[in-house]
């Protein structure tokens, strides 16, 4: 115990009082013997009240009692009022404290905001207490290893324990169980259980609550199957842990029979017991008994009230979460990002942006960061990066500390809205990155075409000892495609699991097959898709079928979207990417085939949508779009930029064309009316130079317009960002980032 790794704060340090030089007698103050300080002490109500006491028994000698100078310790570290500042002050008076003393001033640090001081004190127990740690002294000290998950130290304490004859005390061994879950070692924690000689529902208690929170609720439960097998009667806090391992199981039919054995034995269905009930019906999908359950608690709080919102937005019932969150009686920072988080992981962004303007108008609570995490999340995904800067810059204004989520996020934004020096600005600026930092910064260099760069990072990220993950492979072998870096993709996929013990996912085999898809490399992706240890899925269906678009191979098109389409029976873009194969070779009969196909299923196309943002508003453009107040000067402009690209010998690229047209006249104004062309028009009006024009769109940009786009940006001079289904397109002084490969 002696090199002990928490840091070392020098504590402070007071020399205690000279004892007085009179000896205390009945006749100085009979209202203060040992029993009246006692008596005092027991009834005192705040810090002023005993701090005159303590003054007093510095007076009266009555301080230099052993017993009532700890029971003076012990309400200056136990009771409402406690202060430990003061109470070390206390202590450092004492001139030979007992045991009982130092047990008290360390269980005080162990269960406060500094436990590490915790340690520091029993180090000092060793030197300076002529008197051994006892049996109760361990646990406080465990209990201070636990909170640091401090795991050398608490190794240390249990060779203590032993070497002290006391390994067979409960007490202190369903502390060590706590030590070892909170350190992770569930294994060595169970081997403790197992070795209590008498185990109380404590010890159980202890070993069902690590396994629930170590996710791993099927042991949780066998062991509360073993604990009623041996008899031992459960308490509250078991099923609380029971039912949290039934949520997390999301074993409904066991959690509905736990509810009906608590109350069978009459477990008392306090608030706490009660919300776990609501959270286990909640995520088990059994929101009419979560319904039932909450109208019947007499006692709510904001958790209730938010995991009734999370339950009923998880399951896609968001006017129900939004009753809910109006009819809260008070709505703290919790409730607001629930329904945040719930608006914009089910793809709602507007939503939760909307919400969060609603929070800023409230004064009921202050945005966290996990606010701002779902916040910037959602922008990412609008491209409303005005927002998204004004949250890094309101972050930086309050002083909060960029972690490694929010910077995440940030990178994540700036890179989904175009702005991919913002998002390097970032990312250098963290001291300690984590691999979700690293992971995300290779993925915005990944989809802005920036391939070799994103694989120079990978290089950097593990120069900096930090671990790549599944998340990071698919980063990495994104970029290798989106920069047809063939035989990288190759090489980082091969050395996953041979390399980095990392079991290659549907996910890898997805974007192999789209790299080899994208370069051409046809069959070679088929025998790829042949030889995977998995079944294929969706995506390395729908891989193969884009790059039999781009490369025009109509037979193994009809293949790729029949296999997808088993899986996926409704999956609207199989259909379109086939149309539009047959359209590009005019076999317009099959095209009309597959759209009455499509009808009769009532499967609906996804309508091409392209977005622009200007001074905080997001402008939206469908195709042939007229309904926007400017539609007209629109118009004008788009005119005017066709009028001067033919004049440098632009031809339109009809190839795209879904529609069997005869008129060529009829073919051009078609394409004309696409939407990126209207939002390009609008921004040309709209953002003064030298802003980019930044464009979010849907689907994939047809090819005609990726031409178009490069001439405005060298006719006009102006830079245009365009973000597509799949990635980055920099478009500049006639040229594009993606060299023309995408």
């Amino acid at each position: 115990m002696a090199a002990l790794s928490v840091p070392v704060i020098s504590l402070p340090h007071h020399h205690p009082v000279t004892k007085p030089n009179f000896r205390v007698t009945n006749n100085d103050d009979p209202r203060f013997d040992n029993h009246s300080v006692l008596s005092l002490i027991d009834k005192c109500s705040d810090m002023k009240q005993l701090k005159q006491i303590h003054a007093q028994m510095l007076r009266t000698g009555a301080f230099f009692h052993p017993y009532s100078a700890s029971r003076l310790i012990t309400m200056c570290t136990l009771s409402p009022f406690a202060s430990l500042e003061y109470a070390r002050r206390v202590f450092d008076q004492i001139s030979q404290p007992n045991v009982y003393t130092w047990n008290t001033l360390i269980r005080a640090y162990a269960s406060g905001p500094e436990p590490h001081r915790a340690l520091l004190i029993f180090c000092k127990m060793l030197h300076q207490c002529p008197d051994p740690p006892n049996k109760f002294t361990f646990p406080f000290g465990i209990k201070a290893t636990s909170e640091l998950s401090a795991s050398r130290e608490g190794r240390a304490f249990h060779g203590m324990v032993v070497k002290a004859s006391l390994a067979s005390d409960v007490y202190i061994l369903n502390s060590l169980v706590h030590f070892y879950a909170a350190c992770g070692d569930l294994d060595q924690a169970y081997q403790v259980f197992v070795n209590i000689p008498n185990r109380d529902v404590v010890s159980w208690n202890s070993m069902i609550t690590a396994f629930a929170q170590a996710n791993r609720p099927k042991e949780a439960l066998e062991l509360f199957r073993m604990m009623e097998m041996e008899k031992i009667k459960p308490n509250d806090v078991t099923m609380v842990s029971v039912l949290s391992a039934c949520a997390k199981n999301l074993d409904l039919e066991f959690g509905t029979w736990v509810h009906s054995y608590i109350e069978r034995n009459e477990i008392d269905m306090d608030l706490i017991l009660s919300n776990a009930m609501l959270d286990m019906y909640t995520k088990c999908g059994s929101l009419g008994e979560a319904k039932r359950l909450f109208d019947m608690m007499p006692e709510k709080d904001s958790f209730s009230w938010t995991t009734m919102i999370t339950g009923y937005a998880k399951s896609g019932e968001f006017d129900a979460a939004r009753c809910f969150f109006d009819a809260m009686p008070a709505r703290d920072i919790a409730a607001w990002n629930a329904l945040i988080s719930a608006y914009e992981q089910s793809g709602q962004a507007r939503e939760a942006l909307s919400l969060f303007h609603e929070l800023q108008l409230s004064s009921s609570a202050t945005p966290d960061q996990f606010t701002h995490v779902s916040v910037l999340s959602a922008c990412a995904e609008l491209g409303t990066m005005n927002l998204g800067s004004w949250i890094h810059i309101y972050i930086n204004k309050q002083g909060i500390k960029l972690n490694c989520h929010l910077a995440t996020s940030l990178i994540d934004m700036y890179s989904k809205c175009g702005d991919l020096d913002k998002a390097l600005e970032v990312f250098q600026s963290m001291g300690k990155k984590d691999v979700y930092v690293w992971s995300s910064m290779i993925a915005g260099l990944a989809m802005h075409g920036r391939g070799r760069d994103a694989i120079h990072l990978f290089f950097q990220m593990q120069e900096a000892m930090v671990k790549p993950n599944a998340i990071t492979f698919t980063n990495v072998l994104c970029a290798c495609s989106h920069a047809g870096l063939v035989e990288e993709g190759k090489l980082y996929f091969d050395q996953m699991l041979a390399v980095y013990g990392i079991t290659p996912e549907i996910k890898h085999y997805g974007c192999m097959v789209d790299i080899l898809g994208r370069a051409g490399l046809l069959d070679e992706a088929v025998q790829f898709i042949q030889n995977m240890p998995i079944v294929p899925g969706a995506s390395v269906w729908g891989a193969l079928l884009s790059a039999c678009r781009t490369h025009g191979n109509v037979e193994l098109a009809e293949y790729a979207c029949n296999q997808l389409l088993e899986l996926e029976p409704r999956n609207h873009g199989a259909y379109v990417l086939l149309s539009n194969i047959y359209a590009k070779f005019g076999k317009w009969d099959k095209v009309s085939m597959l759209r009455k196909l499509m009808r009769n299923s009532g499967i609906r196309k996804e309508p091409g949508c392209s977005s622009i943002e200007v001074d905080g508003v997001v402008h939206e453009f469908l195709v042939g779009d007229n309904s926007h107040p400017l539609s007209r000067a629109i118009y004008s402009k788009l005119d005017e930029i066709m009028v001067k690209l033919k004049s440098i010998g632009y031809v339109p690229n009809k190839s795209d064309l879904l529609q069997n047209v005869e008129e060529e006249d009829v073919k051009e104004h078609a394409l004309y009316l696409h939407s990126e062309k209207l939002a390009i028009a609008f921004g040309l009006i709209s953002v003064d130079p030298p802003k980019p024009v930044r464009i979010m769109k849907n689907i994939r940009i047809c090819r005609d317009c990726h031409s178009v786009a490069k001439l405005i940006s060298k006719l006009y001079d102006r830079e245009i960002l365009l973000r597509d289904r799949y990635r980055f397109h920099h478009f500049k002084k006639g040229q594009c980032s993606c060299m023309d490969y995408w």
